[in-house]
């Protein structure tokens, strides 16, 4: 019997593997280039995996090997559309709202008695003088004139940064001039403004005034007197400025959980530059059928796998804002208290170059306004914030029972603190019996313990006696909580103070 070298027995071996033979199938001429073939790259005749068999006879797959793929890849794609175009959704809602009520370019909406729990928008607070408008930058630069003492953002339309307005920005809360100008602008920038400059067309402006000795009026009068938008162009004569109060009101900024998701995507890339976004989120938008230029209309096959993907999208989203498995993300191990903008970066980024997706998903998921100020270490300026979804057996927060919180001695912050109660579903403010779900130092009544120490209730009814530091929740609704600090002092960043858990009752 013929003996061959053992380099050849082996490719031999390898060549039978990989065509799915036998030892006993017909014999496989050998050729005169062959050389030995490393199992590592090949692809197996079957495959068994979470999709079920997939195919590849010969290495080439199989009619229904290839469906199965490319829905999957559709699928995939759906999915990753929801978790990384999130933020311009995100925003493309809540301009969507704010145009509802007539914002634009000259108009404000005014929460001249505050925000209440009627109007949805992603976690506000009960104690700031919201004002906004939604900003479109096609006709050319818009100059912004900001009232003083703000804090004021301007985000792009695909929540990007572009700059602070107010105590945070550059005119220190004193009021200023600034020129927002439009994506690619070759003209002459003139002197004596704050310059911006935004990749989209489309911005969402919005500022916080403060409430001063327990009234709005200050804040309202300023916003009403100072706050100005108008073009370039009409710098010798601006329009006049209206202004509408939609306290109370009932309109909605928040995006859908559902396949709208896909057609509110589809509306800000035919509306903006692509250099605007990343190329491969755009390219990946593409492959599902939203690319700048072309209708959206998926077929009924696609339409019904992008309407699954987006389910799944949406549930792994409020599962990283919810129930964060990045430790880096809470406040203290073993706390219930974790942070909207984990790492401390306003561009999600965990080092240089590098972007953490799920701190991203998790800040978009449920909270609104990309800047700095929130972000990193400003001592006395700005704000920082906690969120909590569970109480102190790490069980979620639950509508129908009753929880107690302690804050310490010496609450490190400067301007005010609060807690406001969020609907677990809508992630708005909670609606109760309570005009305003929320308690904090701005409560003229709430009642402060001896030792500078703060009691709070949460639950369904007011335990006797502590009336006046209770916060209503709903049985059958999940709820959640953010901790504000305005003028955040030096003992929270050095974690020096901690807020307690949420203890039941």
């Amino acid at each position: 019997m013929k003996t061959f070298p053992r380099a050849t027995a082996v490719m031999t071996g390898l060549l039978l593997a990989t065509s799915g033979c036998t030892t006993t199938s017909p014999k496989v001429k050998m050729m005169k280039m062959a050389t030995p073939i490393p199992e590592s790259i090949t692809t197996p005749a079957k495959i068994e995996s979470r999709l079920g068999i997939l195919e590849f006879p010969q290495g080439y797959p199989t009619d229904t090997t290839a469906e199965t793929l490319y829905e999957y890849l559709d699928f995939m794609h759906g999915v990753e559309a929801f978790l990384y175009a999130l933020p311009g959704a995100s925003v493309h809602a809540a301009g969507r709202g704010i145009k509802s009520q007539g914002g634009d370019n000259q108009t404000v909406l005014i929460m001249e008695q505050l925000m209440d729990s009627k109007s949805l928008f992603l976690t506000p607070n009960t104690d700031s003088i919201y004002s906004m408008m939604w900003l479109d930058l096609k006709d050319g630069p818009l100059v912004i004139e900001s009232p003083p003492d703000v804090l004021g953002i301007v985000n792009d339309h695909w929540f990007q940064y572009v700059g602070d307005i107010g105590n945070a920005g550059p005119d220190k809360g004193k009021g200023g001039k600034y020129l927002l100008l439009p994506p690619g602008f070759k003209g002459e920038v003139p002197e004596g403004y704050f310059v911006l400059r935004s990749r989209t067309y489309q911005n969402l402006y919005f500022w916080r005034g403060f409430i001063k000795d327990g009234s709005t009026v200050t804040a309202v009068e300023n916003t009403r007197k100072f706050a100005k938008v108008y073009p370039l162009a009409d710098t010798n004569s601006p329009p006049a400025m209206r202004f509408i109060n939609v306290s109370g009101k009932a309109f909605n900024t928040i995006g859908g959980n559902d396949f709208s998701f896909f057609e509110d995507i589809n509306e800000i890339v035919q509306a903006e530059p692509n250099e605007a976004y990343s190329p491969e989120i755009l390219g990946m938008l593409a492959t599902i059928g939203i690319d700048k230029g072309k209708p959206f209309n998926p077929d009924e096959k696609l339409k019904k796998t992008l309407t699954e993907a987006v389910a799944v999208g949406n549930a792994t989203a409020r599962t990283i804002a919810f129930k964060p498995r990045m430790k880096d993300a809470y406040l203290h191990p073993n706390s219930a208290w974790f942070f909207p903008f984990v790492g401390g970066s306003y561009q999600f980024l965990s080092q240089p170059g590098v972007r953490n997706l799920a701190a991203r998903v998790l800040f978009h998921y449920n909270y609104t306004g990309v800047t700095p100020a929130m972000a990193i270490e400003m001592v006395g300026i700005g704000s920082q914030y906690v969120m909590a979804t569970t109480d102190s057996e790490g069980k979620a927060l639950d509508g129908g029972k009753t929880y107690k919180i302690q804050l310490p001695p010496n609450i490190p912050a400067k301007d005010f603190w609060s807690f406001v109660v969020y609907d677990n579903q809508s992630r708005s403010m909670l609606q109760t019996d309570q005009q305003f779900p929320s308690i904090g130092s701005k409560n003229k009544d709430i009642v402060i313990n001896a030792d500078g120490s703060v009691d709070v209730w949460f639950g369904p009814t007011a335990p006797k006696g502590h009336e006046n530091n209770w916060v209503q929740t709903v049985p059958g609704r999940g709820w959640s909580v953010l901790l504000r600090l305005y003028g955040p002092e030096k003992s929270w960043f050095d974690k020096i103070w901690k807020p307690g858990e949420f203890e039941l009752q």
